[in-house]
């Protein structure tokens, strides 16, 4: 598919956007991105419900049914909420949920769709569907994986969905394609048996007018920089690095964009204009999946595979070489293991919420590494993959059979309710307004509370 002419926008209409990304109104009732605004996983203002029932309906605003298999995050912009999904021709297999490690990938696969789909926010209703691909995945996935893993972002014009070997589509907010571009062959697997492929899992993300991915994958790894507007590539920051699942994230230091990175080789911050690294940090996990987290001018990174689980906690203004253990004035602390392998972490008021994916939750001191506390959430042998987010002091743990945790805040563990969604749940949740959006294996749930009868 060539890339398409892009409808002209009006000032008028581009000045709202502007407007509405600068106000704090507009951070409270959208969801633009994975993990939302700067991928923090927050929305402080939000009260949602601590409990909920999927079969009565109980604070359960709505329920819409989504085709395929997916586990990218739902995302929220105004009055809309856009979900990606990968629909095959014939049923799809079950997802294998749970612990183990199993590397083998799906052996072979019908053709499939690639989807973007727009709801009403209010109603659940679908408003709109556009096919953006057809045909045999390029890439196999893994059992506990999908086609479309990568959560699409928006700034308020455009809808970015990322399909990773299949490609990269801008849309409009009424389902048209604006352009499409092919990254490369985009092979995301275990690099210790290459044949193993998983899936691509690291999502897009918009700022300034660019669209950033992160492509770590098997051969050669790179970070890429689109315009927004015609989807021409501004840059291309080559990469000496193995396969990660793990999304960017924009900070600011000064008067420099920097694109904060998670890796194996290569942890790091690159200059958003000329590509040059900033920072780097080596050694960690060799599968890495979580996204980074900044919080008080400290960059939290974590990933856990193979000999090594740290966590490390980074000044957000380092520069240079940054070794662990070599008592650097830029590594604020670290952990050489308790590390997280799938979910991204939390910081909350200055406390630190690390969850591992056989579901033991540490909360850290975020400024000194100190722990507070650690517990199991879950006394039963489940896996947890979807990264928590949290709404006011109230932290939402949804772990892979659908159970929603919800703990409260603070120095001391407080379990407050378990919920249940009856169904798998690999995503991660969106926030907004007062509404939770939860993703499920086969549908989108909005959860709030329900108005009176």
């Amino acid at each position: 598919m060539s890339p398409l002419q892009i409808s002209p926008y009006t000032v008028l209409p581009a000045l709202c956007c502007w407007l509405c990304v600068a106000l704090p109104h507009c951070h409270a009732t959208s969801w633009p991105s994975f993990r939302g605004h700067g991928a923090v996983g927050r929305a402080p203002s939000a009260r949602l419900p601590t409990t909920w029932d999927v079969e009565s309906k109980v604070n359960i605003l709505w329920c819409t049914p989504i085709p395929g298999l997916a586990h990218s995050s739902p995302i929220v912009w105004r009055d809309v909420v856009i979900v990606t999904t990968a629909v095959s021709r014939e049923p799809a297999p079950e997802l294998k949920v749970g612990l183990y490690g199993d590397i083998a990938s799906v052996s072979s696969e019908p053709e499939h769709q690639w989807q973007v789909h727009s709801l009403d926010r209010d109603t659940g209703r679908m408003l709109w569907s556009t096919t953006v691909a057809a045909g045999v995945p390029h890439m196999r996935r893994h059992p506990k994986s999908t086609h479309a893993n990568a959560t699409p972002a928006t700034d308020g014009n455009h809808i970015v969905a990322f399909f990773g070997a299949e490609g990269l589509w801008c849309l409009d907010f009424s389902g048209n394609i604006l352009w499409r571009t092919n990254p490369g062959p985009l092979d995301s697997g275990y690099f210790r048996r290459p044949s193993a492929q998983w899936g691509f899992g690291s999502s897009p993300v918009i700022h300034k007018g660019r669209v950033i991915v992160q492509c770590d994958v098997q051969g050669e790894s790179f970070i890429a920089v689109y315009n927004i507007d015609n989807g021409s590539e501004i840059l291309r920051i080559p990469r000496d690095e193995v396969p990660t699942w793990s999304t960017p994230v924009i900070h600011t230091v000064g008067d420099r964009d920097q694109i904060i990175v998670n890796g194996f080789r290569h942890i790091g911050a690159y200059d958003l204009i000329t590509g040059k690294p900033v920072w780097r940090l080596r050694g960690g996990g060799d599968i890495p999946v979580p996204t980074p987290v900044i919080s008080a001018g400290i960059v939290i990174v974590t990933n856990a595979h193979g000999k090594s689980s740290p966590i490390c906690a980074i000044r957000a203004d380092a520069a240079g070489e940054i070794k662990l253990g070599a008592g650097d004035d830029d590594l604020l602390w670290h952990h050489r293991t308790g590390g997280a392998y799938m979910q991204t972490p939390l910081v909350v008021d200055g406390l630190l919420y690390v969850c591992q994916d056989h579901g033991v939750l540490t909360c850290y001191q975020a400024d000194t590494g100190d722990i507070v506390y650690r517990v199991r959430l879950s006394d039963e042998p489940t896996g947890f993959t979807a990264s928590a987010v949290c709404a006011g002091d109230l932290l939402y743990y949804a772990s892979e059979v659908g159970d929603v945790y919800v703990v409260m805040a603070g120095r001391d563990y407080r379990l407050v309710a378990r919920n249940s969604m009856n169904d798998t749940c690999m995503a991660t949740p969106a926030i907004a307004g007062d509404t939770l959006y939860v993703r499920t294996q086969h549908h989108l749930f909005a959860i709030g509370d329900s108005p009176d009868e």
